[in-house]
């Protein structure tokens, strides 16, 4: 390897120590409040590193803060050439004049605390650092809802219906819960409930299945996250039932048939008057 990518690699995996010993010495200059803002999974987000304008920076270093580890060191730039972090030169930019760095094809890993570190020029500034919290989102897709229903007997009420209702979506961030719409409470046991975290993309995938009684139509729809299923109808009483048709069609065919074994009786008794006369004559 050259002395020169020597020199080169030696600068950007020190920048980590330069900044910790910075902390150290300017925690006066730490921002009160940290700045909050949400990337989409998949997508990209722009970190703006607050600054006083007045002062010519030097040099800026975006750190990721963790707790059971050393910063991470992300990008910056050093006299207004940009010198991106181990990893992340691909999916940062850097932007000098407005002190901001794009990171594309955001993961659930990125979320977290991030640092500004500004250096000044005129050294009579402390340097100043400021906190960023990256939030990262997945939507959900959109919940699939499945019924399962039977009919129970409920007392001297006469007849409802009992209904399994499952609902379930993929593909969300963070961790969610499933919310119905158009149920009594009193009348729901929550009778399954799933939840799991993807290994690679991190997502989550929901399930959960509920046990519902009802003697009437009912409306209901579930979300999970932002999103919310179609709506599906319940507890659908039969306008003119099934058992009633089978008794009316029975009773049909039993006259029908009563009638026609009348009618062949009536038939085979009657006179043979015909053969009568022409034996008389």
């Amino acid at each position: 390897m050259s002395l020169q990518l020597r020199c080169l690699y030696t600068h950007r995996y020190s920048l980590a120590l330069v900044v910790t010993t910075l902390l150290l010495a300017a925690a006066s200059g730490v921002s009160d409040a940290a700045m909050n803002i949400t990337a989409v999974l998949g997508h990209s987000v722009t970190f703006r590193c607050p600054s006083n304008h007045s002062k010519h920076v030097e040099r800026l270093y975006i750190q990721r803060v963790t707790n059971d580890k050393e910063d991470m060191y992300i990008n910056g730039f050093s006299n207004g050439r940009e010198i991106p972090g181990k990893g992340y030169q691909s999916r940062t930019k850097v932007n000098t004049m407005d002190y901001s760095m794009e990171m594309r094809n955001i993961s659930v890993g990125d979320e977290g605390s991030y640092i500004c570190v500004f250096v000044f020029v005129d050294k009579a500034y402390k340097p100043e650092i400021s906190e960023i919290f990256l939030k990262v989102t997945a939507e959900y897709s959109v919940p699939t809802i499945t019924p399962d229903c039977s009919e129970h007997r409920r007392g001297v009420s006469g007849t409802g219906m009992s209904c399994h209702l499952s609902c379930s979506a993929v593909g969300g961030y963070p961790q969610s819960t499933v919310r119905w719409a158009g149920l009594n409470p009193s009348l729901t046991n929550i009778f399954y409930n799933w939840s799991l975290a993807h290994n690679d993309s991190k997502t989550w995938t929901i399930n959960q299945t509920i046990m519902y009684n009802c003697d009437q139509p009912t409306n209901v729809s579930c979300a999970v996250g932002g999103t919310v299923s179609h709506t599906i109808t319940i507890c659908q009483t039969e306008s003119f039932p099934l058992r009633v048709i089978a008794a009316i069609a029975f009773v049909v065919v039993f006259v029908l048939l009563l009638i026609f074994v009348v009618v062949m009786k009536c038939y085979f008794r009657r006179p043979q008057t015909s053969g009568t006369q022409e034996h008389t004559n």
